[in-house]
């Protein structure tokens, strides 16, 4: 490892070859917590190359503990993190509306690190079972229409890695790594990114497999779609930016999508959205990213995706989608 940072101050970089053997040996407990910390350190004050993240997914990949649901063509609702914005869980939320919508999802989480509160704070707090029983998965996949995938019970390779992560509470070339390691291995999968590099990165990367893909970052910051603004889209074919005109809703302001500052709160504020008592803003953001997901999984103009998004949240389908995943996590 010392010759790795030293070559890495050095502003040399890694190919991907030697980027994947270094996860591995992480994984192995090769190193010190000092000597990992330090190495995610040089990557928070310098730039990841292609070559450098492909090895880092890759090593993860390899290592994960893989869960076989293609039968199911689902997809994943996924944020990178790090966007520094303490948004409500608009991706999380915009997964069970996207059930809720018929389409199939394998949603992949983890407890917040560089936020108040991630995907897996919420989720545990509203009594989801997390588990990597295949057939409990299947289950609820089949009968819920999404499936929660807790991070750490796939990359058991990572336990090394967690708690300097949570220790640093920053963002890290993990949280690039997130959305491109879900051990189901979706063959659909939208993504948001933290900012236009990364965005381009994940395009080039995902342009490599057979991924049916949507990635999403808005250019006020945000890794989803905010509607504070514009936002660029790179999927399978095309590249373009979408306004909040494109879905027929009004540009709102940053204040209307906050977050709440505790885990109770935050699940206040998603149950209130399934519920059908969120504001107007929230419905329409959420509404927003998951009708991309549809469209990206159907085929679909963003507006009908929204469209679809918004008779599965007043229907009360993704309050449905909830109800029967807590259901299957108490049985």
């Amino acid at each position: 490892m010392k010759e790795t940072l030293n070559k890495l101050i050095n502003h040399e970089i890694l190919s991907k070859e030697d980027a994947k053997r270094i996860l591995v040996n992480i994984a192995k407990g090769d190193y010190n917590t000092s000597q990992i910390a330090a190495f995610l350190t040089v990557y928070m004050m310098r730039s990841i190359t292609i070559e450098e993240l492909e090895g880092f997914r890759d090593a993860l990949l390899d290592l994960c503990l893989a869960v076989d649901l293609s039968a199911y063509n689902p997809i994943d609702l996924c944020g990178t993190g790090g966007d520094g914005k303490d948004t409500f869980n608009i991706s999380t939320l915009a997964s069970f509306v996207t059930a809720g919508a018929g389409v199939k999802v394998t949603k992949h989480g983890n407890y917040g690190v560089s936020s108040k509160c991630g995907s897996s704070n919420v989720m545990e707090f509203l009594g989801i079972k997390f588990s990597n029983d295949a057939g409990f998965l299947e289950k609820c996949i089949d009968e819920a229409g999404i499936c929660v995938l807790h991070a750490p019970l796939f990359h058991p390779a990572m336990k090394n890695v967690a708690p300097i992560r949570k220790d640093l509470a920053v963002k890290t070339f993990f949280n690039m790594l997130g959305p491109m390691v879900n051990p189901a291995f979706p063959k659909n999968q939208m993504v948001g990114v933290f900012n236009l590099e990364l965005a381009r990165m994940y395009g080039y990367l995902y342009q490599k497999t057979d991924k049916n893909f949507t990635v999403l970052h808005a250019l006020d910051g945000y890794d989803e779609i905010s509607l504070t603004g514009s936002t660029k889209t790179i999927s399978n074919y095309t590249e373009s930016m979408l306004k909040p005109s494109d879905f027929g809703v009004k540009q709102i302001k940053q204040s209307d999508i906050v977050g709440g500052d505790s885990i109770d709160t935050s699940a206040q504020i998603f149950l209130n959205v399934l519920q059908g008592r969120g504001t107007e803003p929230q419905n329409n953001v959420v509404c927003a990213n998951a009708g991309i997901a549809i469209a990206t999984v159907n085929n679909l103009t963003p507006l009908e995706g929204f469209e679809k998004a918004k008779e599965s949240l007043l229907g009360g389908h993704g309050l449905a989608a909830l109800k029967k995943i807590q259901e299957l996590s108490r049985n």
